[in-house]
C-alpha cells in the first residue's frame, strides 16, 4: 500500500513529481516525539475497544447500520385484533379452569391421578404427612401444566409483548470473547507475529488504541497481506510505535470534536432511523440507516429547501467520517463549502483554501495541477463556460490555443490577468507572446496563435465569452490567489492519490459568480484526477455542499464514471430547477443514491417519483350491502338491531387485488414527510440496492 510508511515524504504527482503534499493551513506545532492518545472513547457506546470490536457486525442490505444489528422478520405478522385476543385468553383461561374444576371435584374420575400413584411407593401412602406434601406437588405440577397449556391457546405470552409497560432498547451487547478474540489479533498471530500481536492486544486493552488506530493500522496489514516483502517493515514500526505505527502523514490519531456516530471497522457513519412507517418494508422499520464508501461510490444526490437539515444531518457526517477514514489512511476527502458554514473545524482538515480571504494560507491551481495544455484547457473551459449553452469544445479550443503557447515561451500557464488579456486580444498581450514564440523558433505554437487570432475577428468568437467570464476572477480580491509562477502554495486535486482532508472555503457573499466557476472547477478537475490516477486503492470522495450551477453535461457524464475509480461525489441542491431542465433526469440516472428531504416541492417529488419507479401492492376493497331478508323472525331481528344501533344490517364483501403504484408520489414527497425526516434510496458499487426509505434523521 503506497503511502503507509513513507507518507511524510509523499508527493501528489507521484513518482519524480515537484509538488510537495499541502501541509494544513497555519504553522503547526511541533509534534511531540509520540503523538497523543486520542480524547475520544473508541466505540460510539462508550464500551471499550475490546467490546467494541467484540460486538456481532452481521451481514445486512445496503445502508444498514451493522454494528449490533439484529435481524428482523421480512414480513409483518398478521395482527389479531385487541378485542379478539383478550376475549381468545379469557375463554382459554375459563376453560382450564372448568377442566381443573372437573379434574379435582372427580366428574372425569380418578384417571389423571395414576402417574402419582404408579411412579411412588406404597410406604409413602402409609405416612400421612409426606403423602399429602407429593400429592400437593403433583396437584400444583398438573394444575401449572394446565393453566401454561391453555394460556398458549389464548396467546397470553403476545397479550403480554404487545402491552408491557417497559420495553428494552434493543441495544446492542457484546457477547462474551469467542476463541479468536479479536482484540487479540489472531491473524497477526497466524501470520508468525506473535510479538506484534501482544503489543497491539495490550494497547487494546489499556485504551491507548483508538477506533482510528485499529482502522489505520488494519489498512496497514492489509497492504502488507498484498505485499509480503514489507511484513518485517511492519512489525517494526508496530513493535517500535505501538498503538502510534503507520500514522497519517499529519501525525494526527483522531477529530477533536466528533458530532456522529462512527464503526470504523465497517467504515459507516450512521445517519439515522428508519422510521416505524407503513411505506417502509417491515425488515427496515426501525433500524438504523448508515452511509459508508461502497455507497457513496454510487454518488448522492440530496435535494431540499434551506434548512431542511442537508448540512447539519447528512453533509457534516459524510465530511467527519471521510476524514476519520482519511486518518486511517483509507481516504482522501475534500468539501467545498460556503464561508461560514461549519462542516467541520479547521482543525479536522490538513488543508483549508479560502480564495478571496487574505488569511488563507495555500491557494487553488487554476489548471488542476496538469502539464498538458489540452487538457488544463478542457477542464478550465468546463468550469468557465459549462453551464452555458456555449460549444465546449470551441472553448476548450480557444484556450489551449493561447496556454499552450505561453507555457512553451514562459515555462508555466498564465495567471488570471494574463488570461483575461490574451482572451481579450490586449494587443501588448499577443503581440508580446508572438514576439516571444518567433525568437524562440516555435513554429507549432506560432501556429496555435495566429489561428486564435483569426477566430478572434469572428462575431460569434467564443473568446470574448471566455474572457467575461475569467473577469469574475480577476478581481481586487483574489489577486493573490490563482497564481501559476509560485510553486509550493497550490492545491490540486490531483493529491488525492494521498490521505488528505482538504476543505475549500468560497466567497459566496459578494462574489457568488466566481464562487460557482469556483465549484465547478473544482467538480472538474477532481473528476479528472481521480479517472486518471494510477493508484485507487484510496476511496477519494468530494463534497459539494450547494452544487448549485455545478451539474453541466460533461459533469454528469463524469459521475456516472467514478463508481469504477473507486471515488464518488456527494451532491447538493435546495431544488432540482437549478439545474438545466434536460440534465434533471440524467442527474438522477447518474447518481445511485438519492435523497429527498421534508419540505421537498412537488415539481421535484415528481422527478424524484419518476426515478423510483412503481412497485407491485397489495390492495383490500371494502364493500357494505344492506340484508333484506323476508322471514318475519329475521326481519324483527334486524329491526331490533337497527332500532339499537341506528344501522341497518349489512354484509361485508372484501376483494384482494394487485395493483401497480408509484414508491413514493410527488403529493405524498411535498406533503407527507415530516420535519427532520428524508425519503433515501441507496445503491452499492456492487450492485445492491434498497428502495427508497423514510428515514429519521434526528436519531
Amino acid at each position: 500500500m503506497e503511502g503507509t510508511y513513507d507518507a511524510r515524504g509523499a508527493r501528489p504527482g507521484g513518482t519524480g513529481s515537484a509538488r510537495p503534499v499541502p501541509r494544513p493551513a497555519g504553522p503547526p506545532p511541533m509534534p511531540p516525539a509520540v503523538p497523543p492518545v486520542p480524547a475520544h472513547a473508541p466505540a460510539a457506546t462508550g464500551t471499550s475497544l475490546a467490546d467494541w470490536l467484540r460486538t456481532p457486525r452481521p451481514e445486512a442490505d445496503p445502508g444498514v447500520w451493522r454494528l449490533g444489528h439484529r435481524p428482523r422478520p421480512e414480513e409483518e405478522p398478521e395482527p389479531v385484533p385487541a378485542g379478539r385476543l383478550f376475549a381468545g385468553a379469557l375463554i382459554a383461561l375459563l376453560a382450564g379452569w372448568l377442566l381443573w374444576s372437573l379434574l379435582w371435584n372427580g366428574y372425569l374420575g380418578r384417571y389423571w391421578l395414576w402417574p402419582l400413584l404408579v411412579l411412588t411407593p406404597d410406604s409413602w401412602r402409609a405416612d400421612p404427612p409426606l403423602w399429602a406434601m407429593v400429592s400437593y406437588a403433583y396437584y400444583a405440577l398438573v394444575g401449572g401444566g394446565l393453566l401454561f397449556l391453555f394460556a398458549r391457546i389464548g396467546h397470553v405470552p403476545e397479550i403480554w409483548r404487545r402491552y408491557r409497560h417497559s420495553r428494552k432498547k434493543d441495544a446492542p451487547v457484546p457477547p462474551p470473547p469467542p476463541e479468536d478474540d479479536p482484540a487479540d489479533w489472531p491473524d497477526l498471530r497466524a501470520a508468525g507475529l506473535g510479538d506484534t500481536a501482544r503489543t497491539l492486544a495490550e494497547a487494546t486493552r489499556t485504551g491507548s488504541l483508538g477506533d482510528v488506530d485499529y482502522a489505520r493500522i488494519r489498512r496497514a496489514w492489509q497492504g502488507v497481506q498484498t505485499r509480503p516483502e514489507r511484513l518485517a517493515a511492519f512489525a517494526d514500526v508496530v513493535r517500535a510505535e505501538g498503538a502510534a505505527a503507520c500514522a497519517h502523514p499529519s501525525g494526527v490519531r483522531d477529530l477533536p470534536v466528533r458530532a456522529a456516530v462512527h464503526d470504523l471497522a465497517t467504515s459507516q457513519v450512521r445517519i439515522g432511523t428508519a422510521a416505524d412507517h407503513p411505506r417502509n418494508p417491515y425488515a427496515r422499520r426501525t433500524t438504523g440507516v448508515a452511509l459508508e464508501p461502497a455507497l457513496l461510490g454510487t454518488s448522492l444526490l440530496a435535494v431540499g429547501p434551506s434548512g431542511s437539515g442537508k448540512t447539519v444531518r447528512l453533509m457534516r457526517p459524510v465530511v467527519e467520517s471521510m476524514c476519520l477514514q482519511a486518518l486511517a489512511n483509507r481516504a482522501a476527502v475534500v468539501a467545498v463549502t460556503a464561508h461560514g458554514t461549519a462542516l467541520a473545524p479547521d482543525d479536522a482538515f490538513d488543508l483549508v483554501v479560502s480564495p478571496g480571504r487574505p488569511d488563507s494560507t495555500h491557494d487553488l491551481d487554476l489548471y488542476g495541477g496538469s502539464d498538458d495544455p489540452d487538457e488544463a484547457a478542457r477542464v478550465l473551459a468546463e468550469a468557465l463556460v459549462g453551464d452555458l449553452t456555449a460549444d465546449g469544445r470551441r472553448a476548450a479550443t480557444a484556450l489551449a490555443q493561447l496556454i499552450g503557447p505561453y507555457r512553451g515561451v514562459h515555462g508555466h500557464f498564465p495567471a488570471v490577468p494574463e488570461l483575461r488579456d490574451l482572451l481579450g486580444g490586449a494587443p501588448g498581450a499577443l503581440d508580446g507572446l508572438r514576439t516571444a514564440l518567433q525568437a524562440a523558433g516555435a513554429t507549432a505554437q506560432l501556429r496555435e496563435l495566429d489561428a486564435r487570432a483569426r477566430q478572434s475577428q469572428r462575431a460569434d468568437d467564443v473568446g470574448a465569452l471566455l474572457a467575461d467570464r475569467i473577469a469574475f476572477l480577476d478581481r481586487p480580491a483574489f489577486a493573490g490567489f490563482f497564481r501559476t509562477a509560485e510553486p509550493g502554495r497550490q492545491f490540486s486535486p490531483r493529491a488525492v492519490e494521498h490521505p488528505l482532508r482538504v476543505r475549500i472555503d468560497l466567497p459566496e457573499r459578494g462574489h457568488a459568480e466566481a464562487s460557482r466557476i469556483i465549484a465547478r472547477l473544482v467538480l472538474a478537475q477532481f473528476t479528472e484526477a481521480v479517472l486518471s490516477r494510477s493508484d485507487r486503492s484510496l476511496f477519494a470522495c468530494l463534497v459539494l455542499d450547494d452544487a448549485t450551477h455545478t451539474v453541466t453535461p460533461d459533469s454528469v457524464r463524469a459521475v456516472q464514471r467514478l463508481r469504477s475509480a473507486h471515488a464518488g461525489v456527494v451532491l447538493a441542491l435546495r431544488t432540482l430547477e437549478d439545474v438545466p431542465e434536460p440534465l434533471r433526469g440524467p442527474l438522477l440516472g447518474a447518481v445511485g443514491c438519492r435523497m429527498a428531504f421534508a419540505g421537498l416541492g412537488p415539481w421535484d417529488g415528481g422527478r424524484f417519483a419518476e426515478s423510483w419507479g412503481k412497485e407491485w401492492v397489495q390492495t383490500r376493497d371494502v364493500t357494505n350491502r344492506q340484508i333484506i331478508s323476508d322471514e318475519p323472525l329475521t326481519k324483527a331481528l334486524h329491526f331490533v338491531r337497527r332500532v339499537v344501533t341506528g344501522r341497518a344490517a349489512t354484509a361485508e364483501a372484501v376483494t384482494v387485488r394487485e395493483v401497480e403504484r408509484e414508491r413514493w408520489s410527488a403529493s405524498e414527497l411535498a406533503h407527507s414527510v415530516p420535519a427532520g425526516h428524508a425519503v433515501l434510496s441507496l445503491a452499492s458499487v456492487r450492485g445492491g440496492h434498497t428502495p427508497p426509505l423514510l428515514v429519521d434523521l434526528r436519531n
